[in-house]
């Protein structure tokens, strides 16, 4: 089954020639927003098969696929990439068939991976070093924000190509922000991910002491996320964790992969987080009950 391009109005702006490589969860219906604003995406997948479905499912659109990354990058005013870890992100940038031998003079390399600090400052070393430009920019919004072309996107760069840049991932973005220079996008989506590890692990315990108490939780969960305690995770991921469903995106092997480069930084800056480090191993309780690819939101299933 195609992943879902949800449509939504987009503010006009001048066609672009882009690239996008991986077309995995969240960048399948990126670049599909992109295509949809109209502009001439090329695209770079692994599994060439997923490439094939998303030009088929874009028929009518400027889409194409290309064989290596550095094909999908030739001509391209922008190469933007959404993979799985730094190792995939090295892989479809550098070497011979890499993004970086294939992009013209001047052009941006934009990386929507969730990655280390560090390869992003590699990697925008390697870049100005060849003429080109590159920008950190992780985003958060899961599954649905990249369906509905509604992501938060956070980046690190120069101000100069941020700009150039923005209007063009506005087709799939609700906010777009620069944060600082190179690094700093990534560095702000390990903020996020700290914040919402404590998040869920707070509601998967209240969840589970209301259910301990004999209270009607779904009940419950109406009345607080009307005060204090209501947050996205509690309006989102509150009732169907009372319910017991867990397949909604963002698996908690993905979790773990950020929260390992949050730690790893942790150590760097001397930062001190013991509730991040101690709900990492929550998450790794839950990849031992056979939760690898069930939902964050799965940390209550420890409780019961």
């Amino acid at each position: 089954m195609s992943a879902q391009i949800n449509p939504r109005p987009y503010e006009p702006t001048t066609p672009r020639h882009v690239a996008f490589l991986g077309l995995g969860v969240m960048g399948y219906s990126m670049a599909g927003h992109l295509a949809m604003a109209g502009h001439e995406v090329t695209v770079y997948n692994r599994n060439s098969a997923k490439a094939d479905a998303f030009v088929e499912q874009l028929a009518g659109r400027k889409v194409r696929r290309a064989a290596t990354p550095a094909t999908a990058a030739t001509d391209a005013d922008m190469v933007f990439c959404c993979v799985g870890n730094d190792d995939d992100l090295r892989q479809v940038v550098l070497g011979e068939s890499g993004a970086f031998a294939g992009m013209k003079s001047g052009a941006a390399f934009i990386d929507h991976t969730t990655a280390s600090a560090t390869v992003a400052r590699e990697l925008d070393a390697a870049a100005r070093a060849l003429g080109l430009h590159f920008i950190d920019a992780p985003v958060s919004g899961g599954q649905a924000g990249a369906e509905n072309g509604q992501l938060t996107v956070m980046c690190g760069g120069e101000a100069e190509v941020f700009e150039q840049v923005k209007p063009v991932a506005m087709a799939f973005s609700r906010a777009f922000t620069l944060m600082g220079p190179s690094g700093a996008g990534q560095l702000t989506k390990m903020v996020n991910q700290i914040c919402i590890a404590g998040l869920v692990q707070g509601l998967a315990e209240a969840i589970a002491f209301g259910q301990r108490a004999g209270l009607d939780v779904n009940q419950v969960l109406e009345v607080i996320g009307k005060g204090a305690a209501q947050s996205w995770q509690l309006d989102n991921r509150g009732k169907t964790m009372v319910q017991d469903k867990f397949d909604f995106g963002f698996a908690v092997d993905w979790m773990r992969k950020d929260l390992g480069l949050v730690l790893d930084e942790a150590k760097r800056n001397g930062a001190r987080l013991p509730v991040t480090a101690l709900v990492d191993q929550f998450y790794a309780d839950v990849q031992q009950m056979g939760g690898a690819r069930w939902d964050t939101s799965s940390l209550i299933k420890r409780l019961k």
